[in-house]
């Protein structure tokens, strides 16, 4: 084995049991899996690095497929494209190999319930007993339901799916005296408000919903102005919601994030962050998103935060910046 080995978790849980149990602030993060055709060597490196920071549990994005449109000697022509596969695999890598919980991202997006399902027997015979159930961002390709296949529309109707085989009701009929599972199943949580959502308290409406449904935990969009995430656990608390709710933050490290992230994730950049990067020479610009991270990480632990997930991706050069100035 290697990167870490002596301070990796010495027993696999539920993201639920880390938190209750933690006598320290935990840091999570959040990677990605390889292009396709690539090779999982780069992720190795990634994860022996992200090891030495004891991380509790690790999640996995997910990816179906998407539409792609290509200029071709015959015109525009549309085509369906499958990335980044091998979600299983880096699960089973992080579990086996580093003795560290994966959570992989279940969608609802481009994925019948029929391929959840089996999806989560895979896990579930893996030893994988977390995940994190999100709707999935559109990718213009919808998926035909042929030979009686059905969707989950939504977040909400995933984490029910999911709750019904933690009490072992699956989808066909020859599974319904399998063993129940037991998945500890997290959402996401925007402090900001869904885009699509008309105001924050419906959204936190709709966060409940999730919790009712079966939900064990909140994991927030990124965000980086902790004013938005402490009203948003006040809204939640407010509504009624008692789970955990993990704040999650990424690290500002160019100046074109600036445009980038509000497209892509439709949340603000404070004009304090967004003036000094602009007035910085480009190689000081991931210095001063880690000191902006660290400012955030400590006033989030101070105001009782249960843990900080960081959006790693596919580099932890940024990570190791502020894990040593946050000294946790």
């Amino acid at each position: 084995m290697t990167g870490g080995e002596d301070t990796l978790p010495a027993l696999l849980m539920k993201v639920t049991e880390h938190l209750a149990r933690a006598d320290r602030p935990l840091i999570s993060f959040e990677i990605i899996p390889p292009l396709r055709g690539g090779d999982v060597r780069g992720l190795l490196a990634l994860i022996d690095d992200l090891t030495k920071y004891r991380p509790p549990f690790i999640d996995i994005t997910s990816h179906a497929a998407e539409v792609i449109y290509e200029e071709t000697p015959q015109g525009i022509q549309r085509r369906v494209k499958r990335k980044r596969p091998g979600t299983l695999g880096v699960c089973a890598l992080l579990q086996n190999k580093y003795q560290i919980d994966a959570v992989p991202h279940i969608l609802c997006q481009g994925f019948t319930r029929e391929e959840t399902e089996d999806f989560l027997i895979e896990l579930k015979y893996l030893g994988i007993d977390n995940v994190l159930a999100v709707r999935g961002d559109d990718s213009g390709f919808q998926k035909p339901l042929q030979y009686g296949r059905s969707a989950n529309p939504y977040a909400c109707d995933l984490v029910a799916q999911i709750a019904a085989m933690n009490h072992g009701r699956y989808l066909e009929e020859n599974l319904l005296d399998a063993e129940r599972s037991d998945f500890c199943i997290g959402v996401g949580g925007y402090p900001e408000k869904h885009f699509e959502a008309p105001n924050l308290l419906l959204d936190v409406r709709r966060a409940k919903e999730k919790v009712e449904a079966g939900a064990h935990y909140i994991v927030t969009q990124m965000f980086f102005n902790n004013a938005h995430y402490l009203r948003y656990v006040e809204l939640c608390r407010e509504q009624g919601i008692e789970v955990p709710i993990i704040p999650g933050l990424k690290i500002l490290t160019a100046a074109k994030q600036l445009t980038t992230i509000p497209r892509n994730f439709y949340v603000e950049v404070p004009a304090e962050l967004s003036d000094e990067v602009l007035a910085a020479p480009s190689d000081r610009v991931v210095d001063i998103g880690v000191d902006w991270a660290c400012r955030q990480s400590q006033e989030l632990l101070a105001h009782g935060a249960p843990a900080l997930h960081f959006y790693v991706m596919q580099s932890a050069g940024a990570i190791k910046k502020l894990m040593a100035k946050l000294k946790v």
